[in-house]
């Protein structure tokens, strides 16, 4: 098991070919769920997606996760694998596990399988990630391990406990995010029939959430506003909701990354690079990009003729491919390191409409020390202060407005308070200590919970 720390970890050349078939064969130890541990408590981890590599929101989260839960525990990972790209990965997951069973997800049967839960009454998330080698998988190797510890990482997960859970002396559930509440907010922007679609899922998803947070030990969402808005929507289980913060790795995130071997800049010399990093088939980014680039850029275009907008990840959605055709517009598609863009940009634009959670591109553009024009929406768990740390732009009057005060380098030391801020309230080492103690310790509470208590 690796004991690397976290920024050997990260990614920067593609792995040995591996396919899905040699993953199963060599790495799922459902033929010998009897495996011999390391003296550690054995340790089941549900995650809806590999987490690895950590390129990615939910992937830097659950990684990150991983590596320190593996560092107390002998850890017994069930995950699915939804992108071809990231089966090569798999090796780098197995350093940190004891026993591993990867299942191939593909999204399309995936969708049709989750139509079933339209019959059945459930949120559709349960029939899409629905494997019965996966759920043969976990019982196995909970029974020959006698395992009696559990981490689910997303709701749709808690399925695979066996006996929904009966007999593990601690479970704890990362919600992640408020999943309910974040379809309710795409309900609000699709026309019929998507929108009855995306009311039903909030609806099915809230009940789920509520269900599994009375069922789980303890449940930990990504931020204390993530917490307070369940502590409404779920006053029942209030007393075991809390959280924990993401971290940054701000030695990988460092605007100083280069020092030794400088990297030119991966911009046109000459241009004023606003940049946008993110899963560029993801709605919400998809979303954001779209109207900032019809309804904002033009307009600091036309002000500023050297300006550009990049748009810097992975899988970019046809919109967003659409956009590239405008003056000044570039879609990169997946880049090898996204710290280039961040480093040699003007500032970071985060103009998120649809938001739950914390938006770590926010984080990694402040850890780099840029400035970073952001929505409110893109803010939301993150504590970091207007004007001082951030510059907060809803319209295309801020945007004017702002972008004009950072030419003109009004908030020149904007970037080291940015950098400060992530250093002093994202970090992993400090942040995962809580999920150890929670698995750990009979009867724990969330800190989070504690505190609430004392200063009721």
């Amino acid at each position: 098991m690796s004991e690397d720390s976290p920024a050997s970890l990260i990614p920067t050349d593609s792995p040995a070919p591996l396919t899905p078939e040699d993953s199963a064969a060599s790495l799922t130890p459902a033929d010998d769920p009897a495996s011999v541990g390391t003296g550690k408590p054995p340790l089941l981890f549900l995650c809806h997606r590999i987490p690895y590599p950590p390129n990615k929101g939910d992937k830097i989260r659950s990684f990150h996760l991983l590596h320190h839960l593996s560092q107390h525990f002998d850890i017994y990972l069930g995950s699915f694998v939804d992108d071809p790209e990231d089966w090569p990965w798999a090796p780098e997951v197995e350093k940190f596990c004891q026993g591993m069973c990867l299942r191939p997800l593909d999204a399309r049967l995936a969708t049709v399988r989750s139509l079933r839960g339209f019959l059945s009454g459930q949120a559709l998330s349960i029939p899409y990630y629905d494997d019965a080698e996966l759920k043969r998988w976990v019982a196995d190797v909970v029974a020959a391990q006698g395992i009696r510890h559990a981490i689910v990482y997303s709701s749709a997960m808690a399925q695979f406990l066996p006996s929904g859970g009966a007999g593990f002396r601690r479970k704890v559930i990362d919600f992640v995010d408020v999943d309910s509440d974040k379809w309710q907010q795409y309900a609000l922007q699709k026309p019929w029939p998507l929108s009855w679609v995306y009311r039903r899922e909030a609806r099915c998803l809230l009940a789920l959430e509520q269900a599994l947070a009375e069922q789980f030990d303890a449940g930990l969402f990504v931020s204390s506003a993530e917490a307070d808005l369940f502590h409404q929507l779920s006053p029942a289980t209030a007393h075991k909701i809390g959280f924990y913060n993401n971290g940054v790795n701000c030695d990988y995130f460092d605007p100083e990354f280069d020092r030794d071997a400088p990297q030119s800049s991966p911009f046109p010399a000459g241009s004023l690079p606003l940049v946008f990093t993110g899963a560029m088939d993801y709605w919400p980014n998809v979303d954001a990009v779209v109207w900032f680039a019809r309804e904002v850029f033009p307009a600091l275009r036309e002000a500023h003729p050297a300006l550009s907008f990049n748009i810097v990840g992975g899988n970019p959605a046809r919109a967003v491919r659409q956009l590239a055709t405008g003056p000044g517009i570039t879609v990169t598609g997946r880049v090898a390191d996204v710290r280039p863009y961040l480093k040699h940009a003007l500032a970071a634009v985060a103009p998120i409409r649809i938001a739950r959670g914390v938006q770590n591109k926010v984080l990694e553009a402040m850890a780099m020390a840029r400035p970073v024009l952001v929505s409110r929406k893109g803010l939301e768990g993150i504590a970091a202060r207007d004007g001082e740390e951030v510059l907060l732009a809803e319209s295309l009057a801020d945007y004017q407005r702002l972008l004009a005060d950072v030419l003109a380098g009004a908030y020149a030391p904007m970037g080291e308070r940015a950098r400060s801020c992530v250093l002093q309230g994202f970090s992993w080492e400090d942040n995962l200590p809580e999920v150890v103690f929670l698995l750990g310790e009979d009867n724990a509470v969330p800190r989070y919970v504690q505190a609430a208590t004392q200063h009721g």
